[in-house]
């Protein structure tokens, strides 16, 4: 029973953030408030399946793994950020953000135990990506309380992603973190096809 609970409160968060998909990557009118910086990472599946799969994948690591892929992600993601509002370019930015959505569900998908130094690396590199896409659509560059908002909107998903994560462990729901995984990565590459 906890299981199907798990998993349907896994396909609450995404199906929540399907009527977004055709938003992922708008132009932003106003960039300087918290609460529109919250909002900002549930503009985008990519966005949101990334952070979702985070929180996952740091349960499927287990130990530490629970608190620093998160904590990492959001660290490099606020650099990622100020990097995209200076206008420092990294290249092929948006199939970077769906390869990693692929890439995440794929690990997931497959049950992937990397070292946490590893994973810590993975994590930062795709926090990069996404944070540079956050910074480079604030019109006007990003103001404090719009980072600290997406940077905490970032924080809830990756909490949402452990929260069924755990749910589903301690159920043995193996099987539905590996669904979500495989369902993450088969969207990421519709993502980078499209």
């Amino acid at each position: 029973m906890r299981s199907k609970l798990s998993l349907a409160s896994l396909s609450a968060v995404l199906m929540a953030a399907l009527p977004t998909a055709a938003l992922a990557h708008p132009g932003h009118e106003q960039t300087s408030s918290f609460m529109k910086g919250i909002g900002h990472p549930f503009s985008g599946i990519d966005h949101i399946l990334a952070m979702v799969m985070i929180g996952l994948f740091a349960v499927q690591l287990g130990g530490r793994a629970i608190w620093v892929l998160p904590l990492t992600f959001v660290s490099f993601m606020a650099l990622g950020s100020l990097s995209g509002a200076a206008g420092i370019a990294p290249s092929l930015v948006e199939i970077g953000i769906g390869v990693s959505v692929v890439v995440l569900g794929g690990l997931i998908a497959i049950q992937v135990r990397l070292p946490v130094i590893a994973a810590t690396v993975l994590a930062a590199a795709i926090a990069l990506f996404h944070g540079y896409a956050h910074g480079a659509e604030a019109q006007g560059g990003v103001s404090m309380p719009y980072l600290a908002g997406f940077l905490t909107g970032t924080a809830a998903l990756h909490g949402g992603g452990i929260a069924a994560g755990l749910g589903l462990a301690r159920t043995g729901g193996r099987l539905g973190t590996r669904v979500a995984g495989g369902l993450a990565a088969a969207t990421g590459m519709f993502l980078v096809a499209g």
